[in-house]
């Protein structure tokens, strides 16, 4: 055997990694191989496989007959959608995907070359967590990568795409990143195990229940999408890809757009209810506005009283933050606020411009929320907006009180343009409740306490509880026709195009965490 036929038969041993029997165990769960996963998340034909011959160098328990083809871990880069991404892939046929001192050495090299050249990084956990033969070398491993994925932050893309197991150490890695997807029914996440669990508290839980994919997408929030399986999560983690940009010194992608840009949607102008109190559908606005009513959703399976998603606007990536009637009134609460805020500090990394859009009646009330500290979560959200630098679009379509008026991004807090629609109201509180204060002893001496509570009511909504009160103090900068509110924005958005703002200089702030 010559040398080329001998390096090409060795690549083909390789690319086998654990072997066919392990390929054909990982394909028995409905889960594709590392390589298989690559291939489908890249262009095809572009990946590039860096440290294809890395093997441990571990020699304890038996570890010194143990092949490990790339250590459990494939590494490189390649395009997507033509734009350079690099990636690593555990692969759980080779020691069940452990994480290795030189396993985790190719993470780390990859990561490091992401963020030289300026490019995203994609991570394909499939793990059983850290390799307990290589010991302390192992948690060695997982410290090196957490400080590269916190050194990254803000600069480049970071994506976790959860595949399989992610237990221990291994979850940090996701949760320092900038989004986590993950595969339902054979994904899970935890810090500790159902068995240890048992063991420790008695309690008796399945691991899809612990830390399944819905688990965390719909209520611990440390999760931000979810796959049917693994091509249709890939893909989705390609579209998110196409709304971002390279790294924080780029823009976004701009798709040519062919949708009308001066397109008027009449239907807007019918689409608040006359009662207050009843709730419609805010996609149905988002939809409208977007580029030929596309969006991807982020984290729509959580804190459903607040939509974060991201849309075109005449080809251009926007970040829209809205409250959500149809959900607790979309009054903000903890979960709201904690998701708006890192959407909201995502979207200022990586300059993508913001839509507010808001109906909120308030805070939600209650000890629970008082006691969670509703306070300090919501301060996170003043604090993302006020710290955003990038352009800021705020549009009232109907209620905007108190405190949260101000927290869903008002004109003190930053935002560039405000526009309200005719059906905005804008106070410190509904008018029911302030007219119960403000006229109480009025309403107390009436012959009519019912009828001259109604008359009041008029009275605080003509006087206070509309757009143009606010609109003749320079808070909003138009009161438009819902119809025109498409145009009307991309036309905001065109002329804060060259907008440049810097915060004073400073090592960091200090957001209230």
């Amino acid at each position: 055997m010559n040398k080329i036929e001998d390096l090409r038969s060795r690549k083909e041993a390789l690319e086998l990694g654990g072997g066919q029997k392990r390929i054909d165990d990982q394909h028995a769960k409905g889960k594709m191989t590392a390589r298989e996963r690559i291939a489908l998340l890249f262009d095809e034909g572009s990946f590039v496989e860096m440290d294809t011959f890395v093997h441990h160098r571990c020699n304890n328990f038996d570890m010194a007959e143990t092949k490990a083809p790339g250590d459990g871990v494939v590494t490189g880069y390649g395009t997507v959608d033509g734009r350079l991404v690099y990636a690593f892939a555990q692969d759980f046929t080779v020691l069940g995907g452990s994480l290795g001192e030189y396993h985790a050495e190719k993470i780390v090299k990859v990561q490091k070359m992401a963020l030289k050249m300026g490019a995203p990084i994609v991570g394909l956990n499939d793990s059983g967590g850290a390799r307990i033969q290589e010991g302390v070398n192992s948690l060695s491993g997982f410290g090196k990568i957490f400080y590269n994925n916190t050194i990254s932050s803000g600069v480049i893309p970071q994506i976790s795409v959860i595949m399989g197991p992610c237990a221990g150490g291994a979850v940090y890695s996701p949760a320092i990143m900038d989004f986590v997807f993950m595969v339902d029914k054979t994904s899970q996440m935890f810090i500790t195990g159902p068995q240890v669990i048992k063991t420790v508290t008695g309690e008796d839980i399945s691991p899809e229940k612990l830390g399944g994919a819905m688990t965390h997408n719909s209520l611990s929030g440390v999760a931000h999408f979810i796959g049917k399986n693994d091509e249709d999560t890939l893909k989705k983690v390609r579209e998110l890809l196409s709304y971002l940009p390279s790294n924080n010194l780029e823009t976004a992608p701009v798709y040519s757009c062919s949708d009308d840009v001066n397109r008027l949607i009449p239907g807007f102008n019918e689409i608040i209810p006359e009662n207050p109190n009843k709730a419609y559908d805010m996609y149905e606005i988002i939809k409208g506005l977007a580029d030929n009513g596309e969006i991807y959703d982020v984290m729509p399976h959580y804190a459903k009283n607040m939509i974060t998603c991201y849309v075109r606007l005449d080809g251009q990536t926007v970040g829209v933050i809205a409250n959500q009637p149809k959900f607790a009134a979309g009054c903000l609460d903890i979960n709201a606020s904690d998701k708006a805020a890192r959407f909201v500090r995502r979207c200022d990394a990586f300059n993508i411009p913001l839509l507010t859009i808001v109906d909120v009646p308030g805070f939600l009330p209650g000890t629970d929320q008082e006691h969670g500290g509703i306070i300090r979560h919501g301060a996170k959200l003043l604090y993302a907006y006020c710290e955003a630098t990038v352009p800021k679009v705020t549009m009232i379509v109907r209620k905007a009180y108190g405190g949260a008026y101000i927290g869903m991004c008002n004109k003190e807090l930053g935002a560039d343009m405000v526009f309200a629609w005719p059906s905005a109201q804008i106070a410190v509180m509904g008018a029911e409740g302030a007219a119960n204060i403000v006229f109480k002893n009025e309403i107390k001496d009436a012959d009519d306490p019912v009828g001259k509570r109604q008359e009041k009511i008029a009275e605080y909504e003509e006087k206070f509880s509309n757009p143009y009160r606010a609109a003749e103090m320079g808070y909003v900068d138009d009161v438009i026709e819902p119809a025109t509110a498409r145009p009307r924005i991309i036309s905001a958005f065109d002329m804060l195009a060259s907008k440049r703002e810097s915060l004073p200089a400073k090592k960091h702030g200090n957001i209230p965490l």
